[in-house]
């Protein structure tokens, strides 16, 4: 618990560091002190985000962009004044218990500690760790740049707090659809892992091209699920795709020249 001082001083600080600036543009539904103290965050996320203010991991928070069942996205800015995704998962949500199937099995991570908490910090640094297995291969991913028990922090893929549109919200084409079967290849051969949730909804389209996101499902190619995880997100994204108007190859033979 928090004594009532220490609260206090968490209260006021958050008044002046992660209340946007006025010169500077927010949203409109910005960070509000009483609402995340009461509704989105508990008390000991707050001190891990006093704990990244106070070491200039981020200098501000503006705002949530996104906001989920497991976790809520916040438009945060460093030193450089360069944009940052904090993403927080959430501690009072019971929808990571049934997340253990894509942690047990994956040899990565042969000991998962009992408790809530305990499995949604793991699956905070499972994420970071493979953005990180990404990145370094060449896959094109949000970046990875800090993790704290449930705190992720990640490139902002966007402008002035508004993320990048994602497949599900754009115009697709045949380059689009030949890029996301390119990218579940690469993620398949060179990072060794399968996504286990790559759909419409968690890869950006940007003038760079598409950047692939939500990584925290994402397993070890040892885990006895990952061909069925890997035919899954085949499945998925071809009936996007296809649903879009476009031909798509058969699924089977998809995953015959990924795992070729």
């Amino acid at each position: 618990m928090l004594s009532d001082a220490l609260e206090d001083d968490l209260e006021s600080f958050f008044d002046k560091k992660l209340i946007s600036k006025s010169k500077r543009k927010t949203l409109a539904d910005g960070f509000k002190k009483n609402k995340v103290i009461n509704e989105v965050l508990d008390k000991s996320t707050i001190m891990t985000l006093y704990n990244m203010l106070r070491t200039h991991i981020v200098s501000y928070i503006n705002g949530i962009v996104r906001a989920g069942k497991e976790s809520v996205i916040f438009w945060a800015v460093d030193e450089n004044e360069r944009d940052i995704a904090l993403k927080v998962y959430l501690v009072t949500t019971s929808n990571f218990k049934r997340r253990t199937s894509y942690i047990i099995g994956d040899p990565r991570f042969s000991r998962v500690k009992k408790g809530t908490r305990s499995l949604i910090d793991l699956w905070a640094k499972k994420e970071y760790r493979n953005l990180k297995q990404c990145y370094n291969r060449g896959i094109p991913v949000v970046k990875a740049i800090h993790v704290t028990k449930n705190i992720l922090a990640m490139e902002f893929v966007g402008e002035n707090g508004v993320p990048a549109k994602t497949l599900i919200e754009s115009e697709v084409d045949k380059k689009d659809y030949d890029s996301a079967i390119s990218i579940l290849k690469n993620l398949y051969k060179d990072a060794k892992l399968v996504h286990c949730d790559f759909s419409e909804f968690n890869i950006f389209k940007t003038d760079k091209g598409l950047i692939l996101f939500d990584l925290g499902s994402a397993v070890d190619l040892r885990h006895p699920n990952a061909n069925e995880f890997l035919k899954r997100d085949i499945k998925n994204i071809s009936t996007f795709f296809a649903k879009r108007g476009l031909t798509v190859e058969n699924p089977s033979d998809v995953l015959i020249r990924i795992q070729k």
